[in-house]
């Protein structure tokens, strides 16, 4: 039996497609496949964001996430750019409006230059020359920030991939990993897991399928999608987004942690009020916390996207407050990790949560940044759900984390700015796997 392909991608989101784009480039001939449970591309994290080019201003200087996103930045512009995609580099503004909040502004103006990132600070009568309407007693302006269609992005990405040969295929949803038995331990950016969670991989007997090997004891891959379809390989990626960690398990390797879904929900300003925001505002983010707060988008579209607020979801695809999936839910509540956090931070929890619930409230939260805003401004907007992963020990994983089996890769943590970044990421992806081969 031959193989299908050299490389078989699961998962047609923006990090997906690139690692695919990048695959075709960095290795012409190589034989790539990529398999995608929904109907098109970017159906879930890819297409359910705010849609921001993110700068690098937040993130710790040495992390993944501090040099791919000021890489990833600069190369989304020329992207959309060279391929006549929709964007803007409109820049935005971090707002203080608290005193408090004061030496947090100062020490997040010294990491963005640390993080070379080109860094204003602004007084009350400045910051009213970049935002009339919004209020705060200090501020930074960082010039690099901007807006894209990543939707666009990701179908681009899908077409310049199927030009350097790789094949997408949508509709295929993967429910089988087979593979000849290798260690089963995956490792890490840190190295190991160090959890001993058990894989859960299904015994090749147990499969209907056998992995094609073609170097002695080195495993191959094998694959069956919900319609029966076999797919084998010599490396398999797994950018599975929100449901990766169950993806690694399939494989049998050993993820370490767990995909927590939180619904980020939005509001959207009505038209009559949409001019009261020009461009991006943001709020100083307090480090005690998980996430970042609402903050104000301005979209490629021109609607102004208000949030997002992060609430516990009850479904890895849970995109509104009554949807449900039995497993999901039962995943999050038996996990230790989800209790840990709930612990360490509930009075947090609890306040996004009362923001979910209360227009009112979350009105309160925009006036912080936007007084002029009243609740009847205020529309529902498209929700999405952040792939949070979780260790048992509760600790969000912060930074992008990759982890390798016997003949896989695997993209366990791919928070924001992940579309942002996703033409470096999809390069390093590609570059660990074709070591693999």
């Amino acid at each position: 039996m031959a193989d299908d392909c050299d490389v078989l991608v699961i998962g047609a989101g923006i990090v997906g497609l690139s690692t695919a784009y990048a695959l075709t480039r960095a290795a012409p001939g190589v034989r790539v496949v990529v398999l995608e449970k929904e109907p098109g591309p970017a159906q879930h994290q890819t297409g359910r964001n705010s849609g921001v080019i993110h700068s690098g201003l937040y993130y710790r200087p040495g992390s993944l996430k501090a040099r791919y996103a000021v890489q990833g930045a600069a190369e989304m512009v020329e992207f959309c750019t060279e391929n006549g995609l929709p964007h803007a580099v409109t820049g935005k503004i971090v707002v203080a409006t608290g005193r408090d909040e004061l030496p947090r502004l100062h020490a997040l103006a010294q990491r963005g230059r640390e993080n070379g990132i080109p860094v204003r600070e602004l007084g009350p009568a400045q910051i009213r020359e970049y935002e009339p309407h919004v209020r705060g007693l200090a501020a930074l302006h960082v010039a690099t920030t901007g807006v894209c269609d990543f939707r666009a992005v990701a179908r681009r990405l899908a077409e310049l991939a199927r030009e350097g040969g790789a094949e997408v295929r949508y509709g295929a949803e993967v429910r089988v990993i087979a593979r000849r038995p290798g260690d089963g331990r995956a490792r890490t950016n840190d190295e190991a897991d160090g959890t001993g969670e058990a894989g859960e991989a299904a015994p090749e007997e147990a499969t209907g399928i056998t992995p094609r090997t073609d170097t002695g004891t080195r495993p191959g891959i094998a694959v069956r999608t919900a319609a029966g379809e076999v797919v084998r390989a010599r490396a398999l990626v797994n950018c599975a987004g929100l449901h990766s960690d169950r993806i690694a398990r399939l494989a049998g390797d050993r993820p370490g942690l767990r995909i927590v879904p939180f619904r980020g929900e939005y509001y959207e300003l009505a038209p009559d009020a949409a001019d009261l925001v020009r461009g991006l505002v943001y709020p100083v983010p307090d480090p005690a916390f998980p996430f970042l707060g609402v903050h104000l988008t301005r979209g490629i579209d021109g609607a102004v996207h208000l949030g997002p607020n992060a609430v516990p979801a009850l479904a890895r695809e849970g995109y509104t407050r009554t949807s449900l999936s039995p497993r999901d839910a039962a995943a999050t509540l038996t996990y230790p990790g989800s209790w840990r956090i709930a612990r360490r931070h509930w009075r947090y929890g609890a306040g996004e949560l009362r923001r979910s619930l209360s227009r009112r409230a979350f009105t309160q939260a925009v006036r912080r940044l936007l007084p002029a805003v009243d609740e009847a401004d205020l529309r529902p907007a498209q929700a999405g759900v952040r792939a949070q992963a979780v260790l048992p020990d509760g600790a969000l994983v912060d930074d992008f984390r990759f982890a390798s089996g016997p003949r896989t890769v695997h993209v366990l943590n791919a928070p924001s700015p992940a579309a942002t970044a996703s033409l470096p990421i999809g390069r390093e992806i590609a570059r660990r796997v074709l070591a693999l081969l």
